[in-house]
């Protein structure tokens, strides 16, 4: 009873060709038919990376996590060593103004 009746769906079409104008209509159509194709291709990007996340970390809970802590470990004391290294550096350049001066 309350569905929708094929007068109804004609009046809709009538308002819409009103308000919009027939020279509109044509560009609306296809504004919204390439929206619905760039959404479409959207969620299956989404779904795809999902299932790619899925997969990474399904992969990453099958390594044993002595070799990623360590690789971690290594990375650190790499950072370390870098830091130490431009410290001295920045240490030599402010002591040689000093040594010109005197």
């Amino acid at each position: 009873m309350n569905a929708l009746q094929p007068w109804h769906i004609i009046v809709l079409v009538l308002v819409v060709v009103l308000l919009f104008g027939a020279k509109r209509l044509p560009d609306a159509a296809r504004s919204i038919g390439k929206s619905m194709k760039i959404f479409k291709a959207e969620t299956k990007d989404l779904t795809g990376e999902q299932k790619a996340e899925a997969e990474a970390e399904s992969a990453d809970t099958r390594h044993i996590a002595a070799p990623a802590q360590t690789s971690h470990d290594q990375q650190v004391a790499d950072l370390q060593r870098q830091l130490d290294e431009l410290k001295k550096q920045q240490a030599a350049q402010s002591d040689q103004p000093q040594k010109n001066a005197s």
